[in-house]
């Protein structure tokens, strides 16, 4: 077989989905993944293929990687989309919030890679890991996420370091404000308890985790064709920031000092 095939994780709705399209279009054959099958059906209406898959489940992993060898017989583009975004002050962060945070956000998608990495190497194949911007710069009430997308930016540096002898691509992604339901999926994962020391702030917890939903939001589709761009370039970066203020909040960090960065924060969620 010689099309190429693109394997994608959490492609229900968002950013995955945008990113299947946009596969679909360059001409991958795409595999597309989300817990509950059904909701795939525009990507199979189009040709996709579709894989029920919660990534932190290990058989459903082994099994996905079973039937690309069987019936795709190769990966060229693995994307680990899938995510959480567990939300609240960390005093109030309990330790099934913090494994659950980094089980999906870091643990698995390093499972997948073990799981198709003889496929990648075979066809020097690309991994594209999407991290955030809220790996580089923190924000109060939401530093269980920020930390997991962090130790995700480097275990993908430690990879593609580490499989460059094979041939094998890693890109980061950091993605700034995207359209998409992860406000509404952040919400409801917010952890604060009733006797908890910032319930006067719980208002700024909220609005924290709606943060990356506004009107100056970069469309999910405009995501992915710019990903996509990124993708096919030979000569591509390591690491790709895309959408609305991914770049301002990576230059804060880089060029403000520390405590002007936490000053600004404080301000901003009203914790002055």
């Amino acid at each position: 077989m010689n099309q190429e095939v693109a394997l994608i994780t959490g492609c229900s709705t968002g950013i995955g989905q945008a990113l299947a399209h946009a596969c679909l279009d360059a001409g991958y054959q795409v595999w597309a993944t989300a817990r509950n099958p059904e909701t795939l059906a525009p990507l199979v209406a189009r040709g996709a293929v579709a894989v029920a898959l919660d990534v932190n489940d290990a058989a459903q992993r082994q099994a996905c990687a079973e039937r690309l060898r069987s019936e795709a017989g190769r990966l060229d583009l693995l994307i680990n989309n899938a995510g959480y975004g567990a939300m609240g002050p960390i005093m109030d962060a309990d330790r099934d919030t913090l494994l659950k945070q980094f089980d999906t956000n870091v643990f698995a998608p390093l499972q997948l890679v073990r799981e198709t990495a003889d496929l990648l190497r075979d066809s020097k194949g690309l991994i594209v890991n999407i991290g955030s911007v809220s790996g580089v710069t923190t924000t109060p009430f939401s530093g269980v996420y920020c930390a997991s997308k962090a130790a995700l930016h480097a275990i993908s540096d430690a990879l593609r370091m580490e499989l460059h002898p094979f041939g094998i691509g890693v890109l980061t992604v950091m993605p700034g404000a995207i359209a998409s339901d992860f406000g509404n999926n952040a919400s409801a994962a917010i952890t604060m308890s009733e006797s908890s020391w910032f319930k006067p702030w719980e208002k700024a917890v909220q609005a924290r985790a709606k943060a990356s939903q506004n009107a100056q939001s970069t469309s999910a589709k405009d995501f992915a064709k710019e990903l996509l761009g990124y993708v096919k370039n030979p000569v591509r970066p390591e690491q790709a920031l895309i959408g609305h203020n991914a770049r301002s909040m990576v230059r804060q960090k880089r060029w403000l000092p520390l405590s002007i960065l936490d000053k600004r924060m404080r301000k901003r969620f009203k914790l002055e």
